[in-house]
């Protein structure tokens, strides 16, 4: 069986973002990107996935900017191949996920291995899409991960409590923080990577679904202000959540 890591590029979660001219997209200038933080984890685990039940480990990456570097790290991590699926313009999920499906077809049977989500848009929704088109069961946010043959037992956490899922293998699978810890890559393997396979392919973009209007910064937020201290405070403080905030319900 082989095993897929499906990487996105994504803003440096310490950036300061700005919207562009165009108000759809973000300023580029001065923005540094890197593998999606949730993806790291899914690549960490689909490595020693593969280390433990064999295959092929192959990276797969939809985007239009240039990623070979990012693309090598995931090389030097364990990967043994990776492919640049370039393509332009606003795809949205399922257009990804229909572009890494047709991708995915010829390496079946596969485990995938996704990211919960992408931190810069936050739908999370890839890695369900993708396992619709490619018909294999799929668990997402998982926060442990556990094989028995063909078998995966898998725990998530919900709102209230943990949910153990079990699913047979091939299977679509997204990661949760904490699942693993995303190790770094030595010298001898960012060396080795250089030998390894990194494939840019052009890529068909699908009927967009997906239109974005326009992007907006969050309002900023009014000053705070002081309304009393101590317990005559309390009375005021209260009225002002209940019929100015309106966080408290009657």
């Amino acid at each position: 069986m082989n095993v897929i890591a499906c990487i996105a590029r994504v803003p440096d979660t310490a950036t300061r973002i700005r919207i562009a001219a165009d108000e759809k997209t973000i300023a580029s200038d001065g923005v540094q990107y890197v593998i999606n933080p949730y993806d790291e984890i899914a690549l960490e685990e689909a490595v020693g996935f593969r280390d433990a039940h064999g295959g092929s480990l192959i990276v797969l990456h939809v985007g239009a900017e240039d990623f070979q570097k990012d693309l090598r790290q995931c090389l030097a991590k364990g990967a043994d191949q990776a492919i640049h699926l370039k393509t332009d313009g606003p795809l949205g999920p399922s257009g990804v996920a229909e572009i890494l499906a047709a991708e995915i077809q010829p390496f079946l049977p596969a485990t995938i291995f996704c990211g919960k989500q992408s931190v810069d848009g936050d739908v999370g929704g890839t890695g369900t899409m993708l396992a619709y088109r490619l018909d294999l069961p799929v668990v997402s946010k998982i926060s442990t991960f556990e094989v028995t043959g063909d078998t995966a037992t898998c725990t998530r956490e919900i709102e209230g409590g943990v949910e153990t899922v079990t699913t047979s293998l091939p299977a679509v699978l997204t990661c949760e923080k904490g699942l693993n810890e995303p190790r770094r890559a030595g010298l001898k393997d960012i060396m080795a990577a250089k030998k390894k396979p990194l494939e840019v392919k052009d890529a068909q973009a699908p009927t967009t679904k997906l239109v974005l209007e326009s992007l907006q910064l969050p309002p900023e937020r009014p000053e705070g202000r002081i309304v009393g201290e101590g317990v005559e405070a309390v009375p005021i403080l209260v009225d002002l959540l209940t019929n100015e905030a309106k966080v408290i319900q009657q």
